[in-house]
């Protein structure tokens, strides 16, 4: 079964920082590709990045330059770089196994402006 456990949200100033972290088991976790979503209220989850078993990066618009998505395969963790965060960045924020259907249940960021 596989459990995901996301940590290092909270609230921080516009300009700020923040590093999301999400501990993955009841997988290989060096073979999987993982993503990093956000959902924010009322609207749909969203993929902002993804990070493939070979390191391979990918980001959406948004936060392309301000976010960094990397992993450790000796600790089954990903993680989440936020960089100069902006109010519209403020979401629940989950990370995901790439085809696989389990959640966690998400960290809250909020950004105040």
């Amino acid at each position: 079964q596989v459990q995901l456990v996301e940590s290092g949200g909270g609230l921080v100033q516009a300009g700020g920082s923040l590093r999301l972290s999400c501990a993955a088991s009841g997988i290989i976790f060096s073979i999987n590709a993982m993503g990093w979503y956000r959902q924010a209220p009322g609207k749909q989850r969203e993929l902002v990045a993804t990070i493939t078993s070979d390191t391979r990066t990918n980001y959406v618009d948004s936060v392309k330059g301000r976010f960094t998505i990397s992993r450790d395969n000796a600790k089954n963790t990903v993680y989440l770089q936020m960089n100069s965060l902006k109010p519209e960045d403020t979401a629940v924020y989950y990370c995901h196994v790439l085809g696989n259907a389990s959640w966690g249940q998400g960290t809250q960021v909020t950004v105040s402006s």
